[in-house]
């Protein structure tokens, strides 16, 4: 069993969000999220699991270098807190977004249809990952 944190980066983050703005709460690509620094860097926040989510350009965008104080007067709010997910948890939801591009190599060893799950797009797998959840 291994404690240590899962990295930290893009991919991780957008599966720990389930690609979706952590703000308006609808699902976008990978290529149509950004981090958003919860705490703003101008502001002193860091870039770490525990400060950056997932948002939309135009959250993003519209939030600016905000604290979270202050965005309900923009109509926005935070909907989860940003927190360290575990190994299991990315893993699990690899399983319905799979990354685009495979190495060869790696199709002895998936346990999912990646064919199925590639011909969708990340919109259409979130939701049909979470149907009857």
């Amino acid at each position: 069993h291994n404690k240590k944190q899962p990295a930290f980066t893009r991919r991780n983050i957008f599966l720990r969000d389930r690609f979706s703005c952590q703000y308006c709460g609808n699902h976008f690509s990978s290529q149509s999220l950004t981090f958003d620094h919860v705490n703003p860097r101008a502001r002193g926040g860091g870039t770490s699991w525990c400060n950056v989510v997932a948002a939309c350009q135009s959250c993003n965008n519209k939030k600016g270098d905000l604290p979270l104080s202050k965005i309900g007067r923009l109509g926005m709010r935070l909907l989860k807190e940003p927190r360290v997910p575990s190994h299991y948890e990315l893993q699990a939801q690899g399983r319905h977004f799979p990354p685009k591009v495979m190495h060869p190599t790696w199709n002895d060893y998936l346990v999912w249809d990646i064919k199925d799950a590639r011909s969708q797009p990340e919109t259409q797998r979130w939701a049909n990952s979470t149907a009857g959840a």
